[in-house]
């Protein structure tokens, strides 16, 4: 079959007209943005939906606004009490603005990473290792703070920090675990004091009421001799009112 030169004429630039406004199409997501650039000059942020984007004219890029998870790999830290540890966290952020985020910075991906390795560093050693182990909501939130203000230019937003794992070296285990030992067995002896101090107190409050009456003491011989004989007991220890004994040391004298 011959096709006509006409219909070759007619149909050929068609063609061409259709496929190039199928090229132009771009179909945007909710989650996502475009950023459109008319000849090399920001025109607009386009919003979800089917958009026309002109090839060779207007250049897109499209922006993720969903929150990401970028892990901060290890960092060596020195605290302040020159303890040497490795620290790693992890990092929530998403994308605000879209046009700061493409316009202002060239890569923000890696370069809010690289942000959040230096703050880490710079952020822990301005601390001592208890802290780093004890304070590290506080330490999240000055991390968290720190970041989002110098993103905030890159119109990114830092929504948490939080760090995973401290690691110390062997010798350092083994000098915190001497620590932890010690201060248990302070606060053992602490306890037993304390306790030594109450009893002493409830005696010498007990002494009082039985000076006021001398028939408490022959109660309590009682009461002591009921709890003995109350065991299976071959040996029964009868204490001596010491009363009795000073006058019968008189008589001697």
């Amino acid at each position: 079959m011959i096709i006509p030169n006409y219909v070759l004429t007619y149909f050929t630039p068609l063609v061409l007209v259709i496929g190039f406004f199928f090229l132009s199409l771009r179909i945007v997501p909710e989650y996502q943005r475009l950023v459109v650039f008319f000849l090399g000059r920001f025109q607009a942020v386009k919003k979800p939906g089917l958009r026309i984007v002109v090839p060779g004219i207007q250049q897109a890029v499209r922006v993720d606004l969903r929150v990401i998870t970028m892990d901060v790999p290890s960092q060596d830290v020195i605290s302040r009490d020159n303890v040497t540890v490795r620290v790693n966290a992890v990092l929530y952020f998403r994308v605000v603005d879209p046009e700061k985020a493409i316009i202002q910075v060239e890569d923000y991906l890696d370069a809010t990473s690289q942000l959040a390795q230096t703050t880490l560093r710079s952020v822990l050693g301005q601390h001592e290792l208890d802290e780093m182990l004890a304070e590290r909501e506080k330490m999240n939130a000055d991390l968290q703070e720190i970041i989002d203000l110098q993103t905030d230019a890159w119109g990114i937003k830092v929504t948490n920090v939080e760090i995973k794992h401290v690691d110390l070296n062997e010798s350092m285990v083994r000098a915190i675990a001497r620590q932890a030992e010690a201060e248990r067995e302070r606060r053992a002896k602490v306890i037993h004091a304390e306790g030594e101090l109450q009893a002493s107190e409830k005696l010498l409050a007990a002494a009082e009421v039985i000076s006021r009456n001398p028939q408490a003491l022959q109660l309590r011989y009682l009461q002591t001799l009921n709890d003995i004989s109350s065991e299976n007991a071959t040996t029964i220890v009868f204490p001596l009112p010491l009363d009795l004994i000073k006058a019968l040391m008189e008589k001697k004298e």
